[in-house]
This record gives C-alpha cells, sequence and structure tokens, in this order.
C-alpha cells in the first residue's frame, strides 16, 4: 500500500494536471474523460451519468450501507483579475495554484485517492466515489441528476474547501425579485403613485417579520436586501422600482414557506429565482456526527451552499482548502492542505468503520 508521502505526490501531480483541463459547468465533458481513464488505469470500473462519474468497489454490497464520497469536478469562469494563466499556472514546491484548484480540485484529488486507499478493502459499509458536474451553477445534469439515479446511497462526505473542519449543516439560498408598481406623475406637482416609496415599505415589513422558528443549529433565517433600482429622471415619479432579496434559510422553513410568508405580507411582486436550494442540517445523534466527534473534528454551520442540497441523506461537509479562496482571483491551495486533507478523509473512513460493525 502506499506511504502518505506517495499519496501527497499522487494528489499533487493530479491535482496540476485538472487545473489545466477547462471544466466550467456545463463543460466538463474533457476533464470528465481524463478522471475516468485514470482511474480505469487504476484497475477501477467507472460509470459516467453524463459528465458525472461513479466507481464503487469491486465487492459492493447492496445489503450494506453506502457512503459516498463526492466532490464536484467543475468551476467558475476565472476573473478578470487573475495575474497568471488560469490554466497555466506557475509552478511551486508548497502551493498549487490555477482555477479550481481550492474549490474544489484538492477535495476531488484527495477523495479520489482515498477511494484507491480502500478499494479492495472489505468495510461494513460500501464506499462510492461520485464526481459530480454542474455544480457552481446548480445545473439539472449535475448531482440534481444524480440524486435520482443512485437511490442507495444512506450517508454521504461531501467535499469542499471547509480547512478539514466539518460543516453539520449548511444554510439554503432563497433570491427573490421584488417589482413595486405605481403610476408615473410630475415631481413638482406631487402626482402619481411612487413605486419607490412603495419598495421602501416593503422592505421595512420584510425586514420586520419575524421567524418564529429557531434552529439549534443554524439559528434565525436571514433576510437582507441587497439591490434596489427605480426611477428615469429627476422630476419623474417612478412607476416602478425592483429590488432584490438574499435570503439564508434554516432547516425549519422551506424555501417555498418563507416565499409564501412574504408574500402575504407586502404589496410588491415576489418571485423567486430557485425553490430547490434547501438549506441541510445532519441530527446530532448521526453516525456521521459521532465519528467526527470522536476524532476531535471541530464543527460548524456552513453559510454556502454545496451539492449536499440535492440529495436528502445525512452528510457531513468537510475537505481541504480555505472557503474564502474558492472565486477568487489566483486561487491557489496548499501542498499541506492536501496532505491533511488524505490523512483526514482516511481517519474519518476508519472510525467510521469502528462505529458501523
Amino acid at each position: 500500500m502506499p506511504t502518505n508521502k506517495e499519496y501527497i505526490r499522487r494528489s499533487a501531480n493530479l491535482l496540476k494536471e485538472l487545473v489545466s483541463l477547462k471544466s466550467f459547468s456545463g463543460e466538463e465533458k474533457v476533464r470528465s474523460d481524463f478522471l475516468c481513464s485514470y482511474l480505469s488505469e487504476r484497475g477501477v470500473e467507472t460509470e459516467r451519468s453524463g459528465n458525472n462519474i461513479i466507481a464503487r468497489q469491486p465487492h459492493h454490497n447492496m445489503a450494506k450501507q453506502t457512503l459516498m464520497l463526492n466532490s464536484h469536478i467543475d468551476s467558475v469562469r476565472p476573473a478578470a483579475t487573475y495575474t497568471f494563466d488560469p490554466f497555466n499556472p506557475p509552478l511551486s514546491d508548497t502551493h498549487i495554484f490555477g482555477l479550481g484548484s481550492n474549490d474544489a480540485g484538492a477535495s476531488v484529488v484527495c477523495l479520489l485517492q482515498t477511494f484507491l486507499h480502500f478499494y479492495e478493502s472489505e468495510l461494513p459499509f460500501n464506499l462510492m466515489l461520485v464526481l459530480s458536474c454542474e455544480e457552481e451553477n446548480s445545473g439539472p445534469n449535475g448531482m440534481t441528476r444524480l440524486a435520482k439515479e443512485l437511490p442507495d446511497i444512506d450517508f454521504a462526505l461531501i467535499g469542499e474547501p471547509t480547512g478539514m473542519q466539518a460543516a453539520i449543516a449548511e444554510r439554503g439560498l432563497l433570491v427573490i425579485d421584488g417589482i413595486a408598481s405605481g403610476v408615473s406623475g410630475h415631481a413638482a406637482r406631487d402626482e402619481g403613485v411612487n413605486a419607490l416609496y412603495i419598495a421602501l415599505e416593503d422592505i421595512q415589513t420584510m425586514r420586520s417579520i419575524k421567524f418564529d422558528k429557531i434552529s439549534p443549529t443554524m439559528g434565525e433565517v436571514k433576510l437582507t436586501v441587497t439591490q434596489i433600482s427605480a426611477g428615469t429622471q429627476h422630476n419623474v415619479v417612478p412607476d416602478k422600482c425592483t429590488f432584490v432579496v438574499d435570503i439564508r434559510p434554516t432547516d425549519q422553513y422551506t424555501n417555498p414557506e418563507i416565499l409564501q410568508l412574504l408574500r402575504v405580507n407586502v404589496k410588491s411582486k415576489l418571485s423567486a429565482r430557485n425553490l430547490t436550494n434547501k438549506s441541510s442540517a445532519t441530527p446530532s445523534d448521526h453516525l456521521l456526527i459521532k465519528a467526527i466527534g470522536q476524532l476531535g473534528v471541530k464543527t460548524y454551520v456552513s453559510p454556502t451552499t454545496s451539492d449536499w442540497m440535492r440529495i436528502s441523506c445525512p452528510a457531513i461537509k468537510m475537505g481541504p482548502g480555505e472557503s474564502a479562496r474558492s472565486h477568487q482571483a489566483d486561487e491557489f491551495v496548499l501542498v499541506s492542505e492536501l496532505e491533511s486533507g488524505i490523512a483526514g478523509y482516511i481517519r474519518f473512513i476508519e472510525e467510521m468503520t469502528k462505529i458501523i460493525k
């Protein structure tokens, strides 16, 4: 069995190759083909669902529970402020630079090497490696598709840059577009109905709404108005005002429930961009939580979403790298973070084998 240093070397080399392959959301075929070939060369059979990759242990047993090891192979488009070619980054002994190196290439390569480490092992549960696409744009052909095709997943480890802390819950995301309608008129004659004033009243109403159900892990629902636009010129009363509301739900409310609660209290027309970006939380007594507790891993509630919101089984989110680097110019991950990622994943699975017997 390879040494830890060998796993680190393999992960670093693999990640350097991955960042050279463009893999924007919906355009992951080249990277997916490459990873399938990489696994095949190491004796691992893979299944394809579009650009998603599924790999199972050779002794996969339907009578056992299945732990999904998941991360995503797509990336956002590079920021304009990169100081180097994001697909041909500078080389370093301590850093791996490039688009998607931190989010979530580091998790991909560490989970892949962890899967290879346990590939032939008879565990009290199945390991399934799932490398998904279209995570960054919440596309229909990523985990949304896989969740329907893989009903045999009992729990999951979602790889995202968390500094190898474990997110035991993550807030959802509900973005609402508001339109307040009025009647135009001349400002000097106090004519019309000012749509901007209607919007401001509705915004104040929404800010004062109390969401009574408090999540034990996430706290209260967070609502923030982030954009507003109205008017054509200084002397015309605006007949239309648009605004955007960013809401971070908890596990105590569904997104449709929040939307309806707001609608009945305001005059503006409210419409949701997406109602499926749900919040997620794993029960405190679940074996996943027990395993990370035994390992002394720090836990937290994540403010960002991931493919976790697409699945219905309990999960934790944990991976090498730092969330603050995601989507930033000159993205990088440290080689030492790959080392802690592989070691942390292996320790986690070993601890799971002690709990599930």
